[in-house]
Formats: structure tokens, sequence, C-alpha cells
């Protein structure tokens, strides 16, 4: 498989680092931010085509697809960026593969052009990342629907226009759409180890939704849910792979910089040893990404029900690999900058605060090798 990126995807990325070298404070200016991320550079990542690229050309978008998305998010992942990419794609790909984008069409026009952003509140409290595991219901009432329940971890929920919120509806999973300052709606912020971004905890208290609100069919929304999923779960493992390249590029240039009885640490063989530890799981780590990208893209294309299941196995390969080879890769670095990598005031513990968060985002590397085992009983 060929992991090399298009002239495109290349351009893509050039153009997406090129912005976020403009704003090096973003990330630590965050935690100061009443919306959790820097307006201005959202504004300027939608003029790039962020939210547009893997929206349909016939509705405003570029028809690019996962791996153009991927290549964002390792960038966003390189300088620690807080933005509302992934979740605003991935309720724009919600409503694409919906079956009736129609329905929702102002929508979609305003996440494409960059005029609103969206989140996807899915994962319920000391529950798995599954849809099995949806206890958030909905009953049909006033001519709509009322929606009670809970969601923990919500990324840029008090920011976003809109809610994308999986529920359980009439005993079978169901997806809403409910707007930010609707009635009953209450947001929390939490207190994250990731620092560079908002994470809200949601509560739905008897919250109407109008019946246009529900997106998809009955028969369609647990796979669409688990498609959100793999999608958020892939632009995750992105996000670490570009940790990681930060990671091992500047542990490589402290180490030919900082010298020790005379000479670089660089040459010694230990520090050696560990930056090409580093060198091996962070390209492991974006071929596994890659994969599970393209397996995403793959599946968009196909309905055999077999393509469907290869694309889980990537995506869990992917992440239970790439949490720990990249955590493991924060930790080596921390030990080539040594003690200067222990302060407050060096960049580092933003890149280890981003990798165990996204690390446990979606499924953790023990939840993934259990998912794996699962699929591969199932054959």
């Amino acid at each position: 498989m060929d992991f090399e990126l298009s002239d495109e995807q290349r351009a893509i990325r050039d153009s997406t680092r090129s912005l976020l070298q403009r704003h090096p404070g973003a990330a630590r200016a965050v935690a100061d931010s009443p919306s959790g991320f820097d307006t201005g550079l959202w504004r300027q990542g939608t003029e790039l085509g962020w939210s547009a690229l893997a929206a349909p050309e016939e509705l405003g978008g570029l028809g690019q697809g996962v791996v153009d998305l991927t290549v964002v998010a390792i960038e966003h992942g390189r300088f620690v960026t807080a933005s509302p990419f992934m979740p605003t794609v991935a309720v724009l790909d919600a409503l694409l593969h919906s079956g009736q984008p129609e329905r929702h069409d102002a929508l979609v026009e305003k996440l494409i052009g960059g005029e609103s952003s969206a989140a996807w509140a899915f994962t319920e409290p000391h529950r798995s990342p599954t849809v099995d595991a949806l206890q958030t219901s909905a009953r049909s009432a006033d001519g709509g629907y009322r929606l009670t329940g809970e969601k923990v971890t919500v990324a840029d929920a008090s920011a976003a226009d809109v809610l994308l919120v999986d529920a359980v509806l009439d005993g079978r999973p169901a997806r809403f759409l409910v707007p930010r300052d609707a009635s009953g709606v209450k947001i929390r912020r939490i207190e994250s180890l990731d620092i560079t971004r908002e994470l809200d905890d949601v509560t739905f208290d008897d919250v109407h939704v109008d019946h246009d609100g529900i997106v998809g069919s009955p028969d369609s929304t647990r796979a669409a849910i688990e498609r959100t999923l793999a999608l958020m779960t892939v632009l995750a493992c992105a996000e670490l792979v570009g940790v990681g390249e930060y990671l091992l590029e500047t542990s490589v240039e402290y180490a030919k910089a900082r010298e020790q009885f005379g000479v670089p640490i660089g040459s010694f063989q230990a520090v050696k040893h560990k930056c090409a530890d580093m060198r091996m799981w962070v390209q492991a780590s974006r071929a596994a990404t890659l994969h599970a990208a393209m397996s995403l893209d793959a599946e968009s294309r196909s309905t055999s029900k077999e393509t469907t299941k290869e694309t889980a196995k990537a995506v869990s390969v992917a992440k239970a690999f790439v949490s720990e080879s990249i955590c493991k890769t924060a930790g080596e670095a921390l030990q080539v900058h040594g003690g200067i990598g222990f302060t407050w005031e060096h960049d580092l513990h933003l890149y280890i605060r981003r990798a165990r968060a996204d690390a446990a985002l979606y499924g953790d590397a023990d939840h993934h090798h259990r998912a794996l085992c699962a699929l591969l009983e199932s054959r």
C-alpha cells in the first residue's frame, strides 16, 4: 500500500502548516479563551477549506476524502492546535452520509462554508465508547421529540452552534440535531489533562427537538454512528502522529545542540537509541493511521459488509498501536530533554498532555485490543 501523499495532499499539508506556524501562541491562549479556541485561526482555516475538504463539489466542497482530513489533523497535532475542526467535519460527514442530507441542507451549507461549527455528543458517563452503551433517551412528544441524558468529554460543545446527539429512541439508536442554546441544555467545561483543548459535559433535561431534527433512518443509524466514531478515532490518531512528529524532531534538534562532557548528547549511544525508537514508533503510527483513513475512504465507495469489517479492524489496530507508541514517544522525548522538559515554560508538557488525552479519547488501547479480538473471533 502506497502511503505517499499526492501533490494536492502535500499542498493541503503545507498551507495548513504555514497557517499554524503563524499562530505559535494559540495553544497556550486556549485556557483563557471563552470560546476554547482561537476564532481568528479557525476562520482562516475555513478559508483554506478545512471544513469543506471532504464535502462533495456539487455542495460547494472540495470533493476530497478522509485521508485529506487526516493530513490536516496531523498538522493540528504538530502544533497542539485547538479548533473545532474534528467535531465539525465529523458532524458534516454524518449529515452527508445520513441518506437524507437535503433535510439539513441549510446547516450543511453553513458547515461547509465555515459559518457554523458543530460538536458531537456521544460518550456517556462511565460507559465504553460503543453504540450499545448509549443511555441518553429520546421519546416522541409535542410533534417532535424530548431528549434526556448526559454526555461527557464533548469537544468544543460550548462554542458549537449545534450538537449532534446520539440517543436511544424506541429501543434503537437515533441521532438528533440540537441547538446549543436550546432550553434544557446545560454545558459545563471540565478540567482536563489537556489544557490546550476544551472538553465539556453536556446535560439534556427534557430538551425539545423538532421533528426535522432527527438525522437518518432507524435502519441505518447504528452504522452511521459507527462511521462517525471511526472517523473521530482516525482523526485522533492523526493528531497523535502530529504530536509524535514534533516530539521526534525537537528531541533530535535538542540532542544535537545540548552538550555534556564537551560533546553533543546526541553522540551518546543511549540517546541515539531513544531517538531511533521514537522514529520507528512515529513512522509506524503514521502508516497505521493512513491505512485506517484509506480504509474509511474505501468503505465510503463500497456496500460490502466485509469492507466495513476490515475498516473496523484497521481503525482499532491504528488506535491501539498509535496510542501506545506516541505515549512512549512522549516519555522518551522527556528523557532526552532532561530537566528543561519538566518546566512550564517549555512546550513539551503541552504535547505530552495532548498525547495522553488523545490516547484516551474514543477508546484507549485496551478498548481497541478487545474490539479487535472480537472482530477476529467473528470470522
